[in-house]
């Protein structure tokens, strides 16, 4: 779900071996790109979620081209969340992923899902799918539990049902 990337280079799309995160954070001197061309392979797999992205132009030019690509460039495409300083990657990589362990896991679990189903929908599909979602979360033991602890002040003990 969330990937980080130090300024070394190493194989693989952002450094996770075919394998693009939901997330990614990037050390500021970072340089992340589809490479594997420049040996005579090709990142086939993960230019999928790379065209998602950024559009089949900006991908066919990454794919085809090999070129690296600064993190901050790489940010302002929508490939990655955020840019770090590389003294701080793992120190705000960790805070951000502890954020994140906080949340319902059902709840992202259902979001996750939903997000990337409704993304290959049409519009009006993809709100009728969305809707149905929410309404089977809005069911379930967690999100009462949520509920519960925002009035109650105090944290909600997820149980993932």
């Amino acid at each position: 779900m969330l990937s980080h990337k130090r300024s070394s280079r190493s194989p693989g799309f952002f450094g996770v071996k075919n394998s693009p995160a939901d997330l990614a954070t990037a050390g500021e001197n970072a340089r992340i790109g589809l490479t594997a061309i420049n040996v005579g392979l090709n990142c086939i797999g993960p230019v999928i979620p790379v065209t998602r992205s950024v559009g089949r132009k900006k991908a066919l030019e990454l794919l085809f081209y090999g070129d690296l690509i600064t993190a901050r460039e790489a940010l302002s495409m929508g490939l990655i969340n955020r840019v770090i300083p590389e003294a701080d990657l793992n120190k705000e990589t960790r805070i951000w992923a502890a954020t994140l362990a906080q949340k319902s896991p059902l709840a992202l679990q259902i979001a996750k899902k939903a997000f990337y189903a409704a993304a290959d929908l049409d519009y009006y599909n993809a709100f009728e799918y969305m809707n149905e979602a929410f309404a089977r979360l809005c069911s379930t033991e967690d999100a009462n539990e949520g509920i519960s602890a925002f009035l109650g002040k105090r944290s909600p003990v997820w149980k993932q049902k």
